[in-house]
């Protein structure tokens, strides 16, 4: 059985990370890339999430194209209506979100 170093808690209970989620400042913006095209940027994250994690869900459930670089998310289209519910049923604090 592993054993978290944060924590002290078997990595199946770890609570580090939903203890992250909730004390973040996660930012919501949209961008004009070339030709065009909006792209919906969420950035803000801190290290210990992970962010490929997130990004893959984003994309499952605005059914949408997307990348994640450099600690932020980026992603095909404008999704800013429709995304801060999902960060918040995926754990982040709902006043920790601004557009």
């Amino acid at each position: 059985m592993e054993i978290c170093p944060k924590c002290g808690l078997p990595k199946q209970a770890c609570v580090c990370e939903q203890i992250v989620k909730s004390s973040q400042k996660i930012q919501v913006t949209t961008d004009k890339k070339r030709y065009g095209k909006v792209v919906t940027v969420v950035k803000g994250f801190e290290s210990d999430v992970d962010v490929k994690k997130i990004a893959k869900t984003l994309k499952n459930e605005l059914a949408c194209g997307g990348t994640s670089k450099d600690g932020a998310i980026e992603l095909q289209g404008d999704h800013t209506k429709r995304i801060k519910e999902i960060l918040v049923k995926l754990g982040f604090g709902e006043e920790s979100i601004s557009e």
